[in-house]
């Protein structure tokens, strides 16, 4: 029997965030980060949507299978954080079936794939094994879809997100011919070459997959143009319904969240660690396809190369860290703080240190290094858009020059005129981006961080989602 719900929102990680507290209670509160801020605030006009996301551990799978159907306003303890605005529907997966499907399939295949991490001499094998995951991602999809097909009223839309759902949509069409779906890839699309790494039927179903949805949604033409090929080169069909929504950032949320309290102690801890020095500043997650290990390297060679930098920069690093249960991960993070202490082992002073590297998390922090850097740095390997650089040019108060990756989403909304465009792989090429950056003449940094400012505002979370559903209807 068809649910209630005209319009359902499907992502693996959901608008909640559920922790033990030290009594033994459940924790509950609202996610951070600009998707969900925009999302939530798009459904509060929809007091009957839901919002269906995957139980990210064993606590909150436990609070799932107390909930009628999953559904967390059924118990009172949620209340609070939900607001009485949209409902959350909350799938006690199985951990087998969960850690497969996330870490296997979704972040150590799929990610790797379309962000160009694999060194393919040794990796990827795709072998017995890795298809018993494969399967539990099909698992994974599937109780997504079932969800969706329950919950969803006669025509419902449909927003299902990200590359840890690309067969939902073909699943879903299956059980629910009636509803209206979008997909939207959050990540960059790669060449039918690169995709081609896949096995064949697996590259094969993930197309038919994401071709089950009405509406493909992607950040960039780049990516959007990419996914077609692949379409023509492994299914020969040339894909419908294929459409570009670049995601920006709410300036006035930002500002607001900027001028926190916490984040002014943080500002003023940061200020005496750096003085009047040069801020080359960085918020990124200790994630492979940030290429943060090379952008020390770049650092590193500008300082050896350029001489007059010295004493008069720091290169402020803050990494979340992500994904530490990856082997990857850790020994990337573990590279990264080896580098870091080489640099300052090179060239720090008794009154210097050239790198100050936290990797940590603390959002107070990521917002007060935003604030006070004088060149924002992204050199991303690859990346969906990158929301980080346009909430730097909004929260900056020294009209940062920007170095970023020609491979980032970003790129196409800053434009090569403003921003100053790096190949990522090219250690020389970013240091004398660094340098053009830092003797910039302030006029004509201030006139283009506040053209980048405005094209990343341009099109906040609420506006991205509203123009989806009305492609979507």
């Amino acid at each position: 029997m068809p649910g209630r719900s005209q319009l359902l929102i499907a992502s693996n990680r959901g608008p909640l965030t559920i922790v033990r507290t030290p009594d033994g209670d459940d924790d509950i509160s609202r996610g951070s980060g600009g998707l969900v801020s925009g999302m939530q605030h798009a459904l509060q006009s929809s007091p009957d949507a839901v919002w269906v996301c995957a139980a990210m551990n064993d606590r909150e799978r436990g609070l799932a299978r107390r909930a009628p159907n999953g559904r967390l306003s059924e118990i009172d303890t949620t209340a609070s954080a939900l607001q009485g605005d949209f409902d959350v529907r909350l799938l006690p997966i199985d951990a087998t079936t969960f850690r497969a499907a996330y870490d296997a399939i979704a972040n150590s295949t799929l990610w790797f794939v379309l962000h160009h991490l694999y060194e393919p001499a040794r990796a990827p094998v795709f072998d017995s094994a890795w298809r018993r995951q494969w399967a539990g991602y099909i698992r994974f999809n599937e109780a997504f879809a079932t969800a969706l097909a329950e919950e969803a009223a006669p025509g419902a839309q449909v927003m299902i997100q990200d590359y840890h759902l690309f067969l939902a949509p073909r699943m879903l069409r299956k059980l629910r011919p009636d509803v209206r779906i979008s997909h939207f890839t959050h990540t960059s699309w790669v060449s039918p070459d690169d995709f081609a790494l896949l096995p064949d039927d697996i590259a094969a179903a993930i197309l038919d997959g994401m071709l089950g949805a009405d509406l493909l949604g992607f950040h960039t033409q780049r990516w959007a143009d990419q996914f077609a090929a692949t379409c023509r080169a492994v299914l020969g069909i040339e894909p419908r319904g294929v459409q570009v929504f670049p995601l920006g950032v709410d300036a006035g949320e930002m500002q607001r969240l900027g001028a926190r309290r916490d984040v002014e102690t943080a500002l003023r801890h940061l200020d005496e660690s750096v003085g009047d020095r040069l801020v080359i500043g960085r918020v990124d997650r200790t994630e492979l396809s940030k290429n943060v290990w090379r952008g020390l390297l770049a650092y590193r060679e500008l300082l050896r190369t350029r001489p007059e930098w010295r004493g008069r920069v720091v290169h402020v690093v803050y990494n979340n860290p992500s994904r530490e249960d990856l082997p990857a991960y850790r020994e990337y993070t573990a590279a990264i703080e080896r580098l870091a202490d080489e640099i300052d082992d090179e060239f720090a002073t008794d009154d210097w240190t050239p790198v100050v590297l936290d990797i940590v998390d603390d959002y107070p922090e990521a917002l007060a290094i935003l604030r006070r850097s004088d060149v924002l740095l992204i050199n991303s390997l690859r990346d969906g858009m990158n929301l980080v650089v346009l909430e730097g040019l909004v929260l900056s108060e020294r009209a940062p020059a920007v170095v970023l990756s020609r491979d980032a989403g970003a790129a196409a909304v800053l434009g090569a005129d403003d921003a100053i465009m790096v190949n990522p792989y090219d250690i020389s090429a970013t240091a004398d981006a660094l340098h053009e950056a830092l003797t910039m003449d302030p006029a004509q940094r201030a006139a283009r961080a506040a053209r980048m400012k405005a094209a990343g505002a341009a099109n906040p979370p609420d506006e991205w989602f509203r123009r989806q559903l009305e492609a979507l209807a």
